[in-house]
């Protein structure tokens, strides 16, 4: 066989082509996985990306309004997660005071604490919602690439004893088509890894900023408990 030979049965297309049935499945498999995964990486990113400056822009606006009401009336329908949190806790705080002579103000706190902490909780849970995608190929797939380079070292190893020769030319192609099912594997792990890791550090920040800044409406709620006393 003349190198050019070798190499071309050495390249990524020849080794798939090559590969035993169950090598080949593992290998499809783990791109699938890796196109599914840089599919989240990609629309997360531009979602968080999005939810950062939307947030930001709102909040600001937020504290230098000085009415509510009508901040709420032109802002709280917005679909993003700093005027989701709003207006659950405008609608907590409208249940809480209306149509009653005297007002519970403790209650209405611990009302409004319970409501804006759920809103922020349901917000993070949105956010998070993919992230097990990540996590779970990120964890199994080096496994399901080292699955078929199992596989594939045993079928090698079949090859080995049909042919009765321990020559290179029988080993290496059937060796490196199973090492190349955990170069895949770790192919769509790896990304998968960062990625997870790099939003959930970003979903931690959002849910403080969140966090504050329902803490900052209930005590400015609070506030207004105490001036209609």
């Amino acid at each position: 066989m003349s190198p050019g030979e070798a190499v071309d049965r050495m390249s990524p297309v020849a080794l798939f082509l090559e590969a035993d049935i169950v090598v080949k499945a593992v290998m499809i498999g783990l791109l699938i996985a890796s196109i599914w995964t840089w599919a989240i990486i990609v629309a997360q990113w531009w979602k968080m990306r999005t939810l950062v400056r939307e947030n930001e822009r709102f909040e600001r606006d937020f504290w230098k309004s000085d009415d509510i009401d009508r901040f709420h009336e032109a802002r709280g329908k917005a679909e993003f997660p700093s005027a989701r949190v709003l207006a659950a806790g405008i609608a907590e705080w409208r249940r809480s005071t209306a149509g009653r002579g005297r007002i519970d103000r403790e209650g209405t706190r611990s009302r409004l604490a319970v409501a804006l902490s759920a809103a922020v909780a349901a917000e993070i849970d949105k956010l998070s919602n993919r992230l097990n995608i990540l996590a779970t190929v990120g964890a199994v797939a080096p496994f399901v690439g080292l699955f078929g380079t199992v596989w594939g070292i045993m079928r090698s190893f079949t090859d080995i004893a049909g042919a009765q020769s321990t020559s290179l030319d029988v080993v290496a192609p059937g060796i490196a088509e199973a090492l190349f099912a955990t170069a895949i594997g770790l192919f769509a792990a790896i990304p998968a890894v960062i990625a997870y890791n790099r939003f959930s550090h970003a979903i931690n920040r959002m849910e403080a900023r969140l966090g504050r800044f329902a803490d900052g409406f209930h005590g400015t709620l609070s506030r207004e408990l105490e001036h209609d006393a």
